[in-house]
């Protein structure tokens, strides 16, 4: 367990130092907002959807640094995918971080994501983790909605 740990921090690490997709996209035809009013994480999730297929993906913003490598990893992970699969990484990803089934057990699934297993020990990092994932989810359905980890902050 002490060897997924340090792989968790390395990679939570390196992530937060060189995110991957840290950019406005231009082009994006979806985009959503997530922020988390209790510690200030915001970002802003870009899509380049074609033919139900997430060619592109991005992010810019600001947070800590399991939410920045959360959207870093997010976003490496999600290019390519069709829409359907995005959903359902979204779905598994929420069980491993919510600590509802060990990420061990995907880890061919969940690749780096696997590491965010650890997070299931401190839930007040899960809406961390959590806050760009559900940005995406908005961003597929209604392309510019906001969305926010606290409920009477949601529009």
């Amino acid at each position: 367990m002490n060897e997924f740990r340090d792989l968790y921090q390395e990679i939570i690490l390196d992530h937060n130092k060189n995110p991957r997709n840290f950019r406005i996209m231009k082009d994006a035809n979806h985009v959503s907002e997530g922020r988390n009013p209790l510690c200030g994480d915001h970002y802003t999730i870009y899509l380049k959807i074609e033919n139900g297929i997430l060619r592109d993906v991005s992010f810019h913003g600001s947070g800590c640094a399991i939410s920045k490598a959360s959207a870093s990893i997010m976003t490496s992970e999600l290019i390519g995918k069709r829409i359907e699969d995005a959903e359902k990484l979204f779905q598994l990803f929420h069980q491993v971080v919510t600590g509802s089934i060990k990420s061990t057990d995907y880890i061919d699934t969940l690749g780096k994501l696997a590491a965010f297993g650890g997070v299931a020990e401190f839930p007040v990092r899960v809406k961390c983790a959590t806050l760009s994932w559900h940005a995406m989810k908005s961003a597929l359905h209604d392309g510019r909605e906001s969305v926010s980890t606290e409920e009477r902050d949601k529009n």
